[in-house]
């Protein structure tokens, strides 16, 4: 399964484009002890900017260069690097593994349309889950959902595993919704979970009706709102890309919002609280209808058992069970 890969290149290549070129590279394949996944993306500008990584740090600056000539030239390229190529290791790939990475110029020859990333960039913006389709021997580039040919089966078993690769010689780049975190309860706890959140490519909402627990002051750079939980809950209708950790301790806040994450897809659901404090909560949501195999979804007390005691150990034992979660299949324990 891949890591975050997208963040916000392919924007960065369009906005790029409109001021006077881009390209976009992207990893294909890996072997070995590659420093970056296949689906990895680095934007280049015609001034030389770039944005996103395909290797680390190792390659980049070869690949800046090709991408300049790729621009020139308005045709897509394909470059390999390994340990054993001899100009490779001179550029600084001493990992042991090899790359192979697309340069892409936008909308120049065979290289990437402009429409196309226009209309990536807007299902992106949609949270609409896609893949951009590219043909290794007619340089071909097509958009799929998953519900379409070519390939239909493989880029929604693709998108499921959030895994880009070759299926043929298609290469499938899976552009996945960002990932989301809705965080109930602006406790002592939240502050460096969603800072650690945010680092590791969630877009966090933290949620509290008490605004001296959901401030500015408290939690800048971070979307706020002091609507109740569950109300807003059922607004951003949590998918399978969305974890959701309830903190305040406090039944009315919490309970209502639990029982709509419920009802949601999200991947996780987290609340805080000792053993003892569960067994309580879980009382209470049955008086809600709720059964067994509803509850069971949810992780309490919250986090991975390291022997957390800081809020910001606690973060840390959040976070690891959370991207347990992602990683190794679903909410349920």
């Amino acid at each position: 399964m891949s890591e975050i890969l997208h963040d916000r290149i392919p924007e960065t290549a369009l906005q790029w484009h409109a001021e006077g070129g881009a390209v976009l590279a992207t990893v294909v394949e890996t072997w070995g002890s590659a420093p970056r996944p296949v689906g990895s993306q680095l934007a280049v500008g015609a001034d030389g900017r770039f944005e996103g990584s395909v290797s680390g740090g190792c390659v980049e600056g070869a690949v800046i260069a090709e991408a300049a000539e790729a621009m020139r030239a308005g045709k897509a390229k394909v470059l390999e690097f390994g340990v054993a190529d001899e100009d490779a290791f001179a550029v600084g790939l001493a990992c042991g593994g090899r790359i192979r990475v697309l340069v892409d110029p936008v909308n120049r020859g065979e290289g990437l349309p402009v429409a196309l990333l226009e209309e990536l960039v807007q299902r992106r913006r949609g949270r609409e889950a896609t893949a951009l389709l590219t043909h290794f021997s007619t340089w071909e580039h097509r958009l799929s959902d998953g519900k379409s040919e070519p390939l239909k089966l493989q880029v929604a078993e693709r998108m499921l595993r959030d895994s880009s690769g070759f299926e043929d010689d298609w290469f499938i780049n899976i552009h996945n919704p960002p990932l989301r975190m809705i965080v109930v309860g602006g406790a002592h706890i939240a502050q460096p979970l969603v800072i650690m959140a945010q680092q590791t490519g969630y877009d966090v909402l933290l949620v509290d009706p008490r605004e001296s627990f959901a401030s500015e002051s408290r939690f800048p750079d971070v979307r706020l709102s002091n609507d109740w939980p569950d109300e807003v809950i059922a607004t951003e209708r949590p998918d399978a890309r969305t974890a959701v950790v309830t903190l305040t301790h406090d039944p009315k806040i919490d309970d209502p919002a639990i029982v709509e994450t419920l009802r949601s897809n999200a991947f996780y659901l987290g609340c805080l609280g000792s053993t003892r404090t569960h067994g309580k909560r879980l009382d209470r949501l049955r008086s809600h209808g709720l059964e067994q195999d509803d509850t069971s979804r949810i992780h309490a007390p919250v986090g991975l058992d390291i022997g957390a005691r800081s809020p910001s150990e606690i973060a840390v034992a959040i976070m690891a069970q959370v991207t347990e979660s992602l990683r190794r299949g679903g909410c349920r324990k």
